[in-house]
């Protein structure tokens, strides 16, 4: 058998055990999403709060979010809280890691395209009448989010890559699955290999949609 074809034969072996990590991950990713999004925005809204003291919080808590790595955050998430008395699922504790880190990136996303928004916008609601706070969310939060939506995708896509540090606390997604798959074959270049198109087959089509995205937003405005 040529070279070619045991490659392809091992691909055709590993490449079911590797879609069952690649579910876990896109649901990994998912709750995370769904997690981080909200808490972004809240996030971004204490940092422009006018209140000291809240700015100040959610600065901090978004700085240090940003400032560790993924992988730091899910140490200390899986491993020390348990200290305090909260154990966590693996699951959860990726989850939670993940979510943190991604919404502390999204949140500087949000709280730039929120500002992008000239000021004549409020001041355009303060002439009609309008309350500050429905001004806020019927005019300026509508057009400020609209235009972070390519840097959230972009920005979910990183995410996304980041799911593959969940491996490390035994987390059964894509990655774990090819150390698996490695370590019981031996064929561990051919695996990640593997593994690193199953990647590619998600983030460089989820890439090019966000580039048109905001080629479709930057011709709308």
């Amino acid at each position: 058998m040529s070279d070619n074809a045991s490659l392809l034969t091992s691909w055709m072996q590993f490449l079911p055990t590797l879609l069952v990590g690649l579910r876990q991950s896109l649901w990994i990713i998912a709750a995370v999403i769904a997690i981080g999004l909200p808490l972004a925005f809240c996030l971004a809204l204490m940092v422009m709060s006018k209140h000291r003291l809240i700015s100040a919080v959610g600065l901090v808590i978004v700085e240090v979010g940003r400032g560790m790595p993924a992988l730091v955050i899910l140490y200390l998430v899986y491993y020390g809280l348990p200290r305090f008395g909260l154990n966590l699922t693996n699951i959860a504790s990726v989850i939670g890691a993940l979510a943190w880190n991604y919404s502390c990136y999204c949140s500087e996303i949000i709280r730039a395209g929120i500002l992008s928004v000239p000021k004549g916008q409020l001041e355009a609601g303060q002439a009609l009448g309008l309350k500050p706070r429905i001004t806020f969310l019927r005019v300026v939060a509508p057009q400020g989010l609209l235009s972070t939506i390519p840097g959230l995708m972009g920005q979910t896509i990183l995410a996304f890559q980041d799911t593959s540090l969940a491996y490390t606390i035994a987390v059964p997604e894509l990655m774990k699955q090819a150390y698996s798959l490695g370590g019981e074959s031996f064929q561990y270049l051919r695996v990640f290999v593997l593994a690193g198109l199953v990647y590619a087959a998600v983030t460089l089509p989820s890439t090019w949609i966000t580039t048109w995205v905001e080629r479709r937003i930057n011709t709308a405005y």
